[in-house]
């Protein structure tokens, strides 16, 4: 029998708008301006033998166009190979671009190529790719993110809770940060009268704190029995994480900015944070995911991978100690199936792969079409 090869890529640059401009921390200390849309990359690998899968990677603000640019460059390399042979694949697109390193948008370029390679090898297979991966359960606990941005005025905020919590989703998340730190105390105290004592609530500060200001923030929001608090501090200060997290009785959430696999193991090895926070395609796809889940796991810590919920759904639900999903319905859009919810839990798609297709909005939205090989 011949062997199976990878015969066609097609990369697709999507602009998925945004409804209202989104503002965090980052918007309201004025480092970055409100984002209004995010960039897309879609990679659809085909084989000689007619297997299809679909692979995504994102950017915010900056950065969609430049991705779009490296995986054409890397592109060629993958064709020929076998799509089995997913490690030697993420190898072989690192060495394509080594001379823009192995972190960054170059990683999260090769992003989109690993994860379309795993949706591939999961449908072949005929499974989800959470039961590719050894599923440790049917449903993981979720809570969303898109409801609780600074640009959110308070009322609408605990509109927003109550939604989320109709829809069934089981924790909210709140955006901190502001320059006025009281006006962060405020929205999180109303928040959790309105939740009640036990209804999971994490609180976000996007790196907005030096180490006193977040110290002194920690220990004022213990009162309010926080899940977690999530970067207070720049992405990467492992130290400064790792003191917070000694001191304070509330756990550190960080993670979603790191683009490598040291970069993830520099936070665990300094015990920096309780629940870890990578984010597959920023990091380089599942490949490398699962080398940081795999160290994160052995160190003690749970993880809680950040957006990408129709990704990230399936990484979970192989982690042996129980994780967080973020629910951000913004990527909804741009597929044709959605995610199910049910008491606080986001259920699993049995669907082949990822379980997902693209919707002719998102063939709308394209703004940049490649194509190399042979495309059916």
């Amino acid at each position: 029998m011949a062997q199976d090869t990878v015969t066609g890529i097609r990369l697709r640059s999507v602009y998925l708008p945004l409804k209202i401009p989104i503002s965090d921390a980052k918007v309201l200390t004025g480092r970055q301006k409100p984002m209004t849309e995010i960039a897309i990359l879609f990679c659809e690998v085909e084989t000689s033998d007619g297997h299809r899968g679909l692979g995504i990677s994102y950017s915010k603000r900056a950065g969609g166009p430049g991705q779009f640019a490296h995986a054409c460059e890397i592109a060629p390399s993958l064709l020929g190979e076998d799509p089995s042979d997913i490690a030697k694949a993420w190898d072989k697109l690192a060495w394509a671009g080594a001379s823009v390193g192995r972190s960054g948008l170059a990683v999260q370029a090769i992003g989109a190529f690993d994860v379309a390679l795993w949706d591939l090898k999961a449908k072949r297979a005929g499974l989800s790719l959470a039961k590719l991966l050894g599923a440790q359960r049917d449903s993981v606990r979720c809570y969303n993110t898109s409801g609780g941005f600074l640009h959110t005025p308070l009322e609408e905020l605990l509109v927003n809770t109550d939604r989320s919590r109709e829809k069934g989703i089981g924790g909210i998340k709140l955006k901190v940060g502001q320059p006025d730190w009281a006006l962060d105390i405020k929205r999180v105290s109303r928040v959790r009268e309105h939740l009640g004592e036990a209804f999971p609530l994490m609180v976000d500060a996007n790196q907005q704190w030096d180490r006193p200001t977040a110290m002194r923030m920690g220990r004022i929001f213990e009162q309010f029995n926080l899940i977690w608090i999530e970067e207070p501090l720049d992405c990467y200060d492992a130290a400064g994480h790792a003191s917070l997290a000694a001191a304070l009785d509330t756990p550190i959430a960080t993670g979603e900015m790191l683009t490598s696999v040291s970069e993830h193991w520099d936070f665990i090895r300094q015990n920096s944070a309780d629940f870890l926070m990578p984010d597959a395609p920023r990091v380089g796809g599942i490949t490398p995911y699962l080398k940081v889940a795999t160290l994160a796991e052995f160190a003690g810590l749970t993880i809680a991978p950040h957006f990408s919920m129709e990704l990230h759904i399936h990484l979970a639900a192989a982690m042996q100690r129980e994780p967080w999903v973020e629910h951000f319905e913004w990527l909804e859009p741009l597929f044709n199936e959605r995610l199910e919810l049910k008491d606080g839990r986001m259920l699993v798609p049995t669907r082949p792969g990822l379980g997902i297709s693209l919707s002719e909005q998102a063939l709308t939205w394209t703004r940049e079409l490649a194509g190399f090989g042979s495309l059916s």
